[in-house]
């Protein structure tokens, strides 16, 4: 059954593992004529993919001199523009849509090529925080819709963190109704007192060869992993904090709902859990999420902050893509010779996205995706148990996009949470909601002794690994 039909032309931007494993679904979905969308890609990657689709390819990159003019034959008032790529400005995107009138939609805020590792801005200008900042100039209510920042996180985390707050405050006795806007979602948030949220994610995909010397492997885009990577540690810095790190630092601009480290995030790393893993630690890597949800849920009385909750990614990805890090790391951030993207070696393992909410009555409550390879192989051609947990909330901005295409800009917060996840839940394996008497204080200065603040258990630095 198709969810919407879309008369106008598709072009896909990027066609690596997510513009290979969403292809399928948007045909699978989206009535639109497959002669119509055409991709548009700095690589040969994916060239067999989308002609086994008879979809027109062009292996072209997309740079500050020449996008224009390669999209101008492309696109018209009514066309859907979705960018899954990397090293191409999603600012520049945005507003070339708007001037044209075409629908938007992409799954991070991308610089061009070497903006994340640019040394000459200062890492506050090269952050997450920065660029969302920098989207939101662009920000209208009106006009051609533009979804940005809508993969699996950012995107899909954020309605789940709705509807676990739904959860919570039914499992907690609290008479609530569902909110309709963001002034009523932050005050649920403050009345039920969540302190903390994580985007916890453990990744045990397995491929049948393992690592070598000298090479990348992930589950998903290398370029795009060690691009955050290199990225500042960000999160949204919550009201409950007492004391800002001794390596944390504000930014001079913007809505200030979240700090940075004056470290990689690929270098820092935080405790976290999981229901099937329990605890572990994670790489805190920058993500939009981070700041948009703290920046979402703000509560303000008399012009200052009165509530807001630290939210962050804690993310241990496939134990292959941990010793990848660990390479990279040690070679200082320079980029390993060769490049593996895991798909269909893999044997085994599952992805558990979701996210984890944190202080309330209940303790700790993770609600989210737990993905199988086997089931993801099962569902949908040229995806792992990563990748179609980010291509089916691609789909499903997609499909909210044409229902309502002329929104102006909006963040995953700003959407139907319901619409959202009514779209995903048959390609998200199980949805898992579970409480947890888990803190990142368990088990601590039993070996030696540790600076902690074991009055609050939601502080900052009892979750940070030293």
């Amino acid at each position: 059954m198709k969810h919407v039909s879309f008369a106008g032309r598709l072009v896909v931007v990027g066609f690596g593992s997510i513009g290979q494993g969403v292809l399928p679904l948007i045909l699978r979905y989206i009535d639109v004529d497959p002669a119509k969308i055409t991709i548009v890609t700095a690589e040969d990657r994916g060239a067999s993919e989308a002609s086994a689709y008879g979809i027109r390819f062009i292996r072209q990159a997309l740079t500050r001199e020449n996008y224009s003019e390669i999209l101008d034959p492309l696109l018209a008032a009514g066309d859907f523009l979705l960018n899954v790529s990397v090293d191409v400005s999603s600012l520049a995107l945005i507003e070339y849509c708007r001037g044209n009138g075409v629908i938007y939609l992409d799954t991070c805020i991308e610089p061009w090529v070497g903006g994340y590792t640019d040394t000459s801005l200062t890492p506050s200008q090269r952050s997450n925080y920065a660029y969302r900042e920098a989207a939101l100039k662009l920000k209208t209510r009106t006009g051609p819709t533009a979804v940005i920042t809508h993969g699996a996180n950012p995107g899909l985390v954020s309605h789940l963190v709705k509807r676990a707050m739904l959860n919570i405050a039914e499992d907690t006795g609290l008479d609530v109704s569902r909110p309709t806007d963001r002034q009523e979602w932050a005050a649920l948030a403050e009345r039920l007192s969540i302190k903390v949220i994580h985007i916890a994610e453990r990744d045990t995909q397995v491929a049948v060869h393992a690592k070598a010397v000298d090479e990348f492997v992930n589950t998903w885009s290398i370029e795009g992993f060690v691009g955050e990577g290199c990225q500042p540690a960000e999160l949204g810095w919550g009201s409950h904090e007492k004391e800002l790190p001794s390596d944390g630092r504000h930014h001079d601009f913007g809505c200030d709902a979240a700090i940075y480290l004056m470290r990689p995030g690929a270098s820092m790393r935080v405790r976290s859990w999981t229901p099937l893993e329990g605890p572990f630690h994670a790489f805190l890597i920058t993500h939009g999420e981070s700041i948009s949800l703290s920046d979402y849920y703000t509560v303000r009385r008399e012009g200052r902050v009165a509530y807001r909750p630290t939210a962050h990614y804690a993310y241990h990805p496939c134990d292959d893509a941990v010793l990848s890090l660990h390479e990279l790391a040690g070679k200082n951030w320079r980029m390993q010779s060769r490049k593996r993207l895991m798909m269909n070696e893999i044997v085994s393992g599952v992805d558990e996205l979701g996210v984890l909410l944190m202080g309330h009555a209940k303790g700790a409550y993770w609600f989210g995706s737990r993905l199988s390879i086997d089931e993801a192989r099962q569902l949908v051609p040229y995806n792992n148990a990563t990748s179609l947990q980010v291509t089916v909330s691609v789909l499903a901005g997609m499909v909210w996009a044409i229902e309502n295409p002329q929104s102006g800009m909006v963040e995953p917060e700003e959407l139907d949470f319901e619409r959202i996840l009514e779209l995903c839940r048959p390609y998200l394996g199980k949805l898992v909601g579970a409480y947890s008497d888990w803190s990142p204080l368990q088990g601590r200065g039993q070996l030696f002794p540790e600076d902690l603040d074991r009055e609050d258990p939601w502080q900052f630095k009892n979750f940070r690994v030293v």
